[in-house]
């Protein structure tokens, strides 16, 4: 009787709305409307939801089984009744994972990612407004294949396959952020970019010089910005998204709005981005490998016109780490035709002074040493003009081209403690870039081609000023005074070809020319046996790659491919001073000198040739398993060693003695590792993810014994357990680090072994939770407890402890 009323009522319905059959389609958790969606039914033409993620059913009224099925959704089944029965409102689960996913970066147009032999990871937009994190730095750290090295909290340096700053890519929106300054060490460039303005970031791992050219050695992370949207109708497409975050660990004050105002024919989109990170609080609970290690004791303040040394009452509170962060774009598109559209990008991102901690935190003889040491605001402001054509000719199918203009500023500031001098370098960056790129398919045939051309202008001053008479005199600056500059010109071609079904074979070349000039006005400070630095290098690189689907769901991967990377302004001409003490590499004694970095100016370029192979398979479309191992012989790796100037081993510097070093060229070196990632979609509620990395590097001079390779980091990885129910979505997650011991670093290059423990950087993990509630189409709340045990820990090479127990609450609103 039950059966036959739930008919009937069903029926009325059905009938009731025969006028109205408009139905609208969402995320399940978000409610977010989802345009795009394809609906079918049987052999009926399909149905596609709008930009406001409604569609018009009628024609699928007598059907008893509609399909709803969307790209990183879960497929949805549903009667016309029950479609009725839910008010009109059909709600898609996300996926965790899915095969036909498309990636751009491998070879700069759209192809399944099941076609490329590369390793890539995808973070889309999805996981991170989820992942909710306050640096994009943070945002890579958590994607379980990526280490992050922070010098100070306003830092973040990704680590890639061993490979590390400037010897892996930074590209945003297509254009590439690595310049003639990016130096060997630590950076921290990739936190001015925004991630809460990011449509999805894509991580190659491997070489990517055939595409990409100098620098991508160790892999390409590009991360694309979302674009303006165009409204599909004469009404204009208005929509927004803002949120406030707080966290407790560093009294973390978030602020983000966004706006887009989308016409037929222009659209606009503007975001804003500010937030202030107090000093961080580092776990309390510590390893016991670690002892009274890493607790912030004491710090200098500058008290009635004297430097004091201050107990610090929670040495768990890592004083001189907060800074504030400012970030803006805006973005113009002009559609001049369906098949062409023009793009005006606009970045700009600054900072407050930024406190480099491992400096702060530096003793010499027993006492701190440095009152200050500070880097002024980190400004970045990148134009670009980008114009997309895709109309079908003889020589292409889709052309793109990309003219853009960085200026980059930065400076560093220090004064020894008890002193009132405080040192200033200021450097300023310009880069001029162009780049064209060509596709055109021909049958199985898929052949893809361009040109890059970038300059950089490098200008660098230095001045020392009494912070109590106010007068100014010069000093040396960190590159030639004279200016430097730096260029490169190159031309690439790659061709793939869908052999058959179970084949797809891949091949490109490119041919790359860098040219280098700089010059020494002043040798006063150091005299060094020559005034100017001038390099001409030419590289041809190329790459071969089969991809094998032998079955079902199965893709088996073998790739070969060489890499590039010319000595940049940094590499041949920096005057620097490494932070810390250094270990003597026969007793493994840490000693009160200075590390200086002098000028090589007979480096020469790196060269990698790497092998992969992977494998993957997925089972039922529910459970992906992929586990990728390579090899990298690397020739000529830029590495830093003991030096000489003028004779001398040791200098005096800044008042203390320090030991000469110089960047040089390794005899050989190699790396090889694994990575493997498990992902199963238990049902439509949870799902199961993990990943692990190992990685191992030496250096082989000679007949001597090899050596450690710096910047290898410890295995690593992430498990997450994750849920998503009508409304909400919530992970349950670990990260985990093994050992660095203190053998497998390389002494006194930069890995930073003064900043860990006698014995290494020991094993941890953290155990976090996050949730995500929609109270309303309008509004959401997400809570997330990071560091739940509060663990005391550093990731690899890291002088600033990482965070305690921090509780982040954002509530964020859309319209």
């Amino acid at each position: 009787m039950k059966k036959q009323i739930l008919v009937l009522f069903l029926f009325i319905v059905t009938v009731s709305n025969l006028k109205a059959q408009m139905i609208s389609v969402r995320d399940k958790v978000t409610l977010e409307k989802l345009p795009g969606v394809v609906i079918t039914a049987g052999a009926e033409v399909a149905l596609t939801t709008d930009q406001s993620g409604n569609v018009d059913i009628t024609p699928f009224k007598d059907n008893p089984s509609i399909k709803f099925h969307m790209i990183g959704y879960q497929s949805v089944t549903m009667s016309y009744f029950e479609v009725a029965a839910a008010k009109w409102i059909v709600s898609l689960p996300e996926k965790s994972f899915y095969t036909n996913e498309v990636v751009v970066s491998a070879s700069k147009f759209e192809e399944k990612r099941d076609d490329v032999a590369q390793q890539i990871q995808v973070i889309g937009q999805t996981d991170l407004r989820f992942m909710n994190q306050q640096t994009t730095g943070d945002v890579l750290n958590q994607s379980g294949n990526v280490m992050v090295q922070k010098s100070q909290q306003g830092g973040g340096s990704p680590i890639i396959r061993g490979f590390e700053a400037n010897k892996v890519l930074i590209v945003v929106d297509g254009v590439r952020m690595n310049n003639a300054i990016y130096r060997g060490g630590h950076l921290q460039d990739v936190i001015t970019l925004d991630n809460s303005i990011m449509e999805k970031m894509e991580v190659v791992f491997g070489p990517g010089s055939v595409v990409y050219g100098s620098d991508a050695l160790g892999g390409v992370m590009h991360f694309y910005t979302r674009n303006p949207e165009f409204s599909r109708d004469t009404i204009a497409h208005i929509k927004g998204n803002a949120f406030v975050r707080h966290g407790t660990s560093n009294q973390e004050l978030t602020g983000h709005a966004d706006v887009n105002i989308g016409g037929k024919k222009f659209s606009s989109l503007s975001s804003i981005t500010f937030s202030s990170f107090d000093d961080l609080r580092q776990g309390n609970v510590r390893s016991p490998y670690q002892l009274g290690d890493w607790g912030r004791t004491e710090y200098v303040a500058r008290i009635e016109g004297k430097d004091s040394i201050v107990n610090n009452s929670n040495p768990n509170v890592q004083v001189g780490s907060g800074y504030k962060q400012f970030d803006f774009i805006q973005k113009l598109s002009y559609k001049q035709a369906n098949d062409i559209t023009h793009i005006l990008n606009m970045q700009y991102s600054t900072s407050s002074d930024v406190p480099r901690y491992d400096r702060l935190t530096q003793y010499r003889n027993g006492a701190l040493r440095f009152a200050e040491w500070y880097y002024g605001p980190q400004e970045r402001l990148l134009t670009s003009y980008n114009l997309n054509f895709s109309r079908s000719n003889k020589v292409f199918d889709h052309a793109r081209f990309i003219l853009s203009y960085q200026d980059i500023q930065q400076s560093r500031n220090s004064r020894l403690r008890g002193k009132t001098t405080l040192e200033s370098q200021v450097e300023d960056v310009s880069i001029i870039a162009a780049n064209l790129d060509f596709e055109k398919v021909l049958r199985e045939h898929e052949i893809r081609y361009g040109a890059e051309f970038t300059y950089n202008d490098v200008q660098s001053a230095a001045t020392a000023r009494n912070i109590e008479t106010d007068s100014t005199w010069k000093i040396s600056t960190r590159y030639p005074d004279g200016g430097s500059s730096m260029q490169s010109a190159a031309a690439y071609i790659t061709h793939t070809w869908e052999v058959a079904r179970w084949l797809i074979i891949s091949e490109g070349a490119r041919l790359s020319n860098v040219q280098l000039n700089a010059n020494f006005n002043d040798t006063t400070f150091f005299p060094f046996p020559f005034k100017t630095i001038q390099q001409n290098n030419t590289a041809l690189n190329g790459n071969v790659s089969f991809v094998f689907k032998p079955g079902a769901d199965w893709k088996i991967s073998l790739l070969g491919s060489t890499g590039f990377r010319a000595p940049n302004v940094d590499d041949l001409s920096k005057v620097f001073e490494t932070a810390g003490a250094i270990r003597d590499p026969n007793t493994l004694e840490l000693l009160e000198y200075g590390n200086l970095i002098i000028p090589n100016p007979n480096l020469k370029p790196e060269y990698t040739y790497n092998a992969d192979f992977g494998i993957a398979k997925t089972i039922h479309k529910k459970v992906t398993i992929e586990g990728t191992t390579y090899y990298t012989l690397y020739k000529n790796a830029i590495t830093t060693g003991r030096g000489m100037l003028n004779g001398e081993s040791t200098v005096l510097f800044n008042g203390d003695s320090a030991i000469v070093s110089t960047s040089l060229n390794a005899a050989n070196a190699f790396i090889y590792g694994f990575s493997g990632q498990f992902t199963a979609q238990l049902n439509n509620i949870f799902d199961i993810s993990s990943s692990i990395n190992y990685t191992y590097g030496r250096i082989k001079d000679g007949d001597k014994a090899e050596t450690p390779l710096d910047h290898i980091p410890p295995v690593f990885g992430r498990t997450g357990l994750s849920m998503q129910l009508n409304k909400f979505r919530g992970e349950l997650w670990t990260m985990y680090n093994g050992w660095k011991r203190i053998g497998d670093y390389r002494l006194g290059a930069e890995d930073n072994e003064s900043n860990a423990t006698a014995e290494g950087m020991p094993a941890w993990y953290t155990l976090n939770i996050r949730g995500t509630y929609q109270i309303s189409n309008l509004l959401s709340v997400q809570l997330a407890l990071e560091n739940i045990l509060d663990q005391n820990y550093r990731q690899f090479a890291s002088n600033i402890s990482a965070s305690g127990r921090n509780l982040m609450v954002t509530l964020k609103a859309r319209f």
